[in-house]
């Protein structure tokens, strides 16, 4: 067992459970990080961090909701004070690729003056079987805002093999992992690849997004995931990300995963079976 702790921020999130649990089978000294935890973590709490942190020497940190919100600034930026306070000395930042405000978080961890990483990642193919779009696809309909441009999704079980390697690899500090999947797909075609792949009629269809949120607020759905579905659609999802990168084969020596492989492994468990 490695002595030195490492704290994965976000413990139970889509990434952070695949980290934690891949650093502990490589016999690291962990903790998980999450409301729920032993050691409980909280991002609206501040007076959780510091017992959380304390005696951390290196971080996985994930940020809810997501790093593109106007307080994720300032809420990391307190964070990095914190560790600097108590010597944690490398972060690994998850972030959000063609994010403005998520730009504002790295630049502070970049400047901080510890080691840090940032993996910048593309929409995740697990949106589609871990995520608010499960709901719809398993009654036959996905309903989402009119997309404006092709996404290259990437597989999250990439998206966790190379924040390992950024944990544990001394040749990665201090550098910027931009990742993506290796194709641009259509929502739309992720639809059709997901309807085939499970054998059933799957709908995909859009809508305006002032309609989309105001049914999703009349749901319940909060302000900030309302906010965030905005600048997600109407934003990031404006054509600037509409490249790939070779960023998972540079540092894994192997291809990132390609759609077709994550809808065959999910069709097989069944995830996207109409709901009874």
């Amino acid at each position: 067992m490695k002595t030195n702790v490492m704290a994965v921020v976000g413990s139970t999130g889509k990434t952070g459970e695949r980290v934690l649990s891949q650093l502990q089978a490589r016999g690291y000294n962990t903790r998980g990080l999450s409301r729920n935890s032993e050691y409980a973590f909280d991002w609206n709490d501040q007076n959780s961090w510091k017992i959380a942190l304390e005696g951390v020497e290196t971080a996985y940190v994930t940020y809810f909701p997501d790093l593109a919100l106007p307080k994720a600034e300032h809420d990391i930026r307190a964070f990095v004070d914190l560790s600097k306070t108590l010597g944690l000395k490398h972060i690994v930042l998850l972030s959000g690729r063609g994010e403005d405000g998520a730009q504002l978080a790295e630049n502070i961890l970049i400047n901080s003056g510890l080691e840090w990483n940032i993996v910048r990642a593309s929409w995740f193919m697990q949106n589609f079987s871990e995520s608010v779009m499960l709901d719809g696809l398993k009654a036959g309909e996905l309903v989402l805002p009119e997309p404006k441009a092709n996404e290259p999704f990437i597989d999250v079980d990439d998206i966790t093999d190379v924040a390992v390697a950024a944990l544990t690899r001394a040749d990665l500090r201090n550098q910027v992992l931009e990742i993506t999947g290796p194709e641009l797909l259509s929502f739309a075609s992720c639809v059709q690849s997901i309807a085939e792949a499970s054998q059933r009629h799957i709908r995909f269809q859009t809508a305006s997004i002032d309609a989309y949120l105001a049914a999703a607020k009349a749901q319940g759905v909060p302000e900030d995931m309302a906010w965030l579905m905005n600048e997600l659609f109407v934003h990031v999802l404006d054509g600037r990300n509409e490249s790939t990168t070779n960023t998972v084969a540079d540092v894994l020596g192997r291809p990132a995963r390609n759609f077709k492989h994550y809808v065959e492994k999910m069709a097989a468990t069944g995830v996207w079976n109409e709901s009874l």
